[in-house]
């Protein structure tokens, strides 16, 4: 199991990353078991001295009895002191931020890959998908000479 944020490689350019654990309840590991789990629009932030996910949407498991349950409630990462110290002094620089690339499950742990990252302007953007486009047609084409 491997879930993506699908608007990560658009929206940021990935600089470092770090893996970190997650702090869930019996259910919602059970839903991120089952892939029902959303890092679109999500972020992680520090506080305190500790790291928070924020506004990750993992939905409600179904066998679950949760009358109030919130799927985008902030949850803690497990990080070490010295991971923290680390990312704390590298998004102090202006224009980089934390977060979350993807999730996974190592064993019977639910890991959650965040990366430092520079936001990216509209041109880069159109930039991107422009060469992307580029790549594919050039594939494209070569597998059709191919066949002939």
């Amino acid at each position: 199991m491997k879930i993506f944020n699908r608007t990560f490689e658009r929206e940021y350019e990935k600089l470092e990353t770090v893996e970190a654990g997650v702090v869930l309840t019996g259910p919602e590991a059970k839903a991120t078991f089952l892939k029902q789990i959303r890092l679109d629009g999500s972020y992680v932030k520090l506080m305190r001295g500790e790291a928070f996910l924020i506004n990750a949407d993992i939905q409600k498991y179904k066998f679950a009895k949760q009358e109030e349950y919130d799927p985008k409630r902030s949850r803690k990462l497990l990080l070490h002191k010295k991971e923290l110290l680390k990312l704390q002094t590298k998004t102090a620089e202006k224009g980089l931020t934390l977060i979350p690339v993807s999730c996974y499950e190592i064993g019977p742990y639910i890991k959650i890959e965040i990366a430092i990252a520079r936001g990216r302007k509209d041109l880069e953007k159109r930039k991107l998908e422009k060469n992307r486009d580029i790549t594919r047609n050039e594939k494209k084409e070569a597998k059709e000479w191919m066949k002939r």
